[in-house]
């Protein structure tokens, strides 16, 4: 069972995706190629001198190939530890020749899962590989390939570094493997865990794809991670212009595009600040809902970002031109608002697609992570109950249902102010509602008058509801489930307002 001399590489891939050039190369500095099954057919086929690893065990495949290479003369060659002695002298005793290359990747298990793409012998090659780095090379991608090749002909093996990086690839391939195989369980109808969206473990597997300028703040490095095997909104959308993004363009582009796809059919349009909206409106066209979002809060739109959920056009671009604004997302570009758009040097323009939601919301904590199922808007107006004297009237029901989308998507403690489907105050982020809706009825300034208000919990007392009075609101919505709910309809009533609750909360932190 001796090989020729010169170094051994073990081949077996399911993407073969340059596995010929690679053999070959191999070849040509002198290697030889080692493979079994669909590889070693393929590169056969290709004229590349291959030995097969029956040949090398002396044991053919079996099993209807699920036991190929889980063999002592394979798994000795890879795992020898070459500054040994005594695995040396295994090695001579027993007629085997080192393996000096393992080049596998293993079948795409989460494109179709099954039992039989449950690879076992080739992660435990890639695996027994990476730990014995020290000795021996191991490449899971085929991006590797050519740099591979081009350090083995100017310095004749792999240095030090690139062994370890390689190590580490091939460990988070089979982990990566190994978490698709865990999710497949969990999914299986006869799993006891199917209906339940907190598994008893959870196995993350994310590559990184986008470096940010910074995180939060400039001080902190930030990154854009991406589940394997799956893509998203990110990853497919249009940049016409702007400089790189940081941390905080993505988390505040992504909570604008989420809400911006909530509020209805028309066109409508967010601004978002700080991961809150601080104006939302639909409109007969975008140009008009935009003016109605900006004109919200203008003040804190400085900085902002919008979404809209029509194409730009030139009559929405030209005001939009006018106001700092970090990022513009949108599903297309007219080509003349694209233009002028693009002459503001540093706005990022985004052309993407709906985003999808997320099942779970994932949050870091010392030790570990909390986690629980994404907050989905549940109720509607069909299932909400009017519990005061006055039922809304059909312009009130549409204001309440915008401002109920919206104040889901504020942090809490949050109050919104509508009026003909625009917000004209928000409150967010305060550590009790009287203030929200003080801080949402100081920025409508007067305009809420006959619009509706929504709450993203409960009112506690009346005197938030006396608030939402005193700024003109006419129709409220919230959740109810107060000790003091008749004391709180009964406010309303007194102020002739419409009050309808949804029995659903909408906290937000």
């Amino acid at each position: 069972m001796s090989a020729p001399t010169g170094r051994r590489a073990l081949l077996s891939v399911y993407d073969k995706t340059g596995i010929v050039e690679l053999s070959r190369g191999l070849v040509e500095l002198g290697w030889e190629v080692v493979s079994s099954g669909g590889t070693a057919s393929l590169l056969a086929a290709e004229g590349i001198p291959v030995t097969g690893v029956a040949e090398i065990t002396q044991a053919p495949e079996m099993l209807g190939g699920r036991v190929k290479t889980l063999h002592p003369v394979v798994h000795a060659g890879i795992l020898a530890d070459r500054s040994d002695p005594t695995h040396v002298e295994d090695l001579r005793e027993r007629g085997i020749t080192p393996i000096d290359l393992v080049v596998g990747n293993l079948y795409p298990f989460s494109s179709d899962p099954g039992i039989e793409l449950i690879d076992i012998g080739g992660p435990t090659m890639v695996r027994a590989a990476a730990k014995n780095h020290a000795h021996v090379g191991v490449v899971v991608d085929p991006g590797d390939y050519e740099g591979l090749l081009a350090e083995l002909r100017v310095d004749g093996w792999l240095g030090d570094a690139t062994r370890r990086r390689l190590a580490r690839a091939a460990f988070a391939h089979t982990a990566a493997y190994d978490a698709a195989i865990v999710a497949w369980f969990d999914a299986d109808p006869a799993s006891d865990h199917v209906d339940d969206p907190l598994k008893p473990s959870m196995h993350l597997a994310l590559d990184r794809v986008q470096d940010l300028r910074y995180g939060e703040n400039p001080h902190q490095v930030g990154a854009r991670y991406r589940a394997i095997g799956a893509t998203g909104w990110w990853d497919t959308a249009v940049v016409h212009g702007g400089r790189a993004m940081s941390y905080l363009n993505l988390f505040d582009t992504e909570a604008a595009w989420r809400l911006v796809q909530l509020l209805g059919d028309e066109p409508c349009a967010v601004v978002v600040k700080h991961a809150n909206p601080c104006g939302a409106a639909a409109g007969s066209d975008i140009a008009e809902a935009y003016v109605a979002a900006h004109g919200c809060d203008p003040v804190s739109a400085f900085g902002g970002i919008v979404a809209v959920n029509r194409p730009v056009t030139l009559a929405m671009a030209e005001p939009l031109s006018e106001v700092f604004t970090e990022v513009v997302v949108a599903p297309a570009y007219e080509p003349d608002a694209l233009a002028h758009l693009q002459a503001r040097q540093n706005l990022r323009i985004l052309e993407a697609g709906a985003p999808s939601w997320p099942e779970l919301d994932i949050r870091g904590i010392d030790g570990g992570l909390l986690v629980q199922t994404a907050d989905r808007i549940i109720a509607g107006p069909s299932t909400w109950q009017v519990v005061t004297d006055r039922e809304p009237t059909e312009a009130e029901w549409s204001d309440l249902e915008f401002a109920w989308r919206v104040a889901a998507r504020v942090n809490s403690n949050a109050i919104v102010l509508v009026k003909d489907r625009s917000a004209v105050g928000i409150g967010a982020g305060q550590q009790n509602r009287r203030d929200a809706g003080r801080i949402a009825a100081e920025k409508a300034a007067g305009r809420a008058i006959g619009g509706a208000c929504a709450s993203d919990a409960f009112f506690p007392f009346r005197d938030g509801l006396d608030a939402a009075a005193e700024a003109g609101a006419t129709a409220v919505v919230q959740p109810g489930g107060s000790l003091r709910d008749d004391e709180v309809i009964a406010a309303a009533n007194a102020h002739g307002m419409a009050m309808v609750l949804t029995g659903e909360r909408h906290f937000r932190h």
